[in-house]
């Protein structure tokens, strides 16, 4: 009897009439692109797929274990597919198919769908001492994309010459110590990577001055000569010279060592030098002498005066 024929006589009679097809078995679910996982933004398929059947078959897709529908098709093959055209994280989830030609469902295996998110651009930041540093400081780089999903692996750049790098397992940013050296000065950045395409950094320039030295051979005080003082002085109202007291026990008097502070002449005082000669030069360090002063040193001690 033909197949036609006997669905016309199930359909006219009272007797229940039994379909004579083949059922659906092996129900499947694939996912494209496969392994599991797709980025944030890009298209997901999910493939459901039979191995045997007879007739239409009815395909249905679900989301999460307690089975919401996403799509139903009903078509004369023995697969189907659904698109989620634009991923994202919520659809990072649990899905199932069915297959249904008039012998009741048959479900497919559960698929987890992870959805990976790329990672945007980092930030390249210098530690606390930024761009304040100096020869021999420690300075930390760090870089790290604010969005991202793990692992993520990261390069440092000096003037477009890698540095190192470093992975971030489960997500977050990721350092590099640097010792400053007088080479160190110039561009930096950092690039982001999670199988997506790289993402660079903004550029971070160190200028680095050098250190003064703390060798008082090597970096000697520069003299003030605008102003003097004195050693031993019995009053802060004489401001013009410095002179000690040389203590000299001879009969009753005491003499003064002057040290007189040359500074560089006005333009006009080194033309009358230059006019009056050696005689004038010779009178003005004359007076720096000091003349000797009268003390009376009988109860003084002879060690003390030394």
């Amino acid at each position: 009897m033909l197949p036609w024929l006997l669905l016309l006589i199930c359909g006219s009679s009272s007797l229940s009439c039994v379909p004579t097809g083949i059922p659906v078995s092996d129900v499947s679910l694939e996912t494209r692109p496969t392994g599991g996982w797709v980025m944030e933004g890009n298209k997901l398929v999910l493939i459901c797929s039979v191995v045997n059947a007879t007739g239409n078959i009815t395909y249905l897709w679900y989301r999460g274990a307690l089975g919401s529908n996403l799509e139903t098709k009903t078509q004369h093959s023995l697969s189907a597919e659904f698109e989620i055209t634009e991923v994202k994280r919520r659809d990072a989830e649990q899905y199932y198919c069915a297959a249904d030609n008039g012998y009741g469902p048959v479900l497919s295996e559960l698929v987890s769908i992870t959805v990976r998110v790329p990672v945007s651009r980092p930030v390249l930041t210098s530690g606390d001492s930024g761009i304040q540093a100096v020869l021999g400081d420690l300075v930390e780089l760090h870089c790290e994309a604010l969005r991202g999903s793990p692992p993520i692996f990261y390069q440092f750049y000096h003037e477009n010459v890698i540095l190192g790098n470093s992975s971030a397992p489960s997500g977050g940013g990721a350092s590099f110590n640097l010792s400053l050296t007088a080479e160190n000065s110039g561009n930096y950045y950092c690039e982001a990577n999670n199988g997506q395409g790289a993402q660079r950094s903004e550029v971070v320039t160190l200028n680095i001055p050098g250190r003064q030295s703390d060798d008082p051979l090597r970096s000697p005080p520069m003299p003030v000569l605008q102003e003097s003082s004195y050693l031993n002085s019995p009053g802060p109202e004489q401001i013009q010279s410095v002179y000690e007291n040389v203590n000299v026990v001879r009969s009753d008097e005491i003499y003064s060592l002057v040290y007189h502070i040359q500074q560089e002449l006005e333009p006009a005082a080194a033309q009358h030098m230059k006019t009056h000669g050696a005689s004038e030069v010779s009178r003005v360090f004359s007076e720096i002498y000091s003349k000797p002063r009268k003390e009376d040193i009988t109860d003084m001690d002879y060690e003390d005066t030394i």
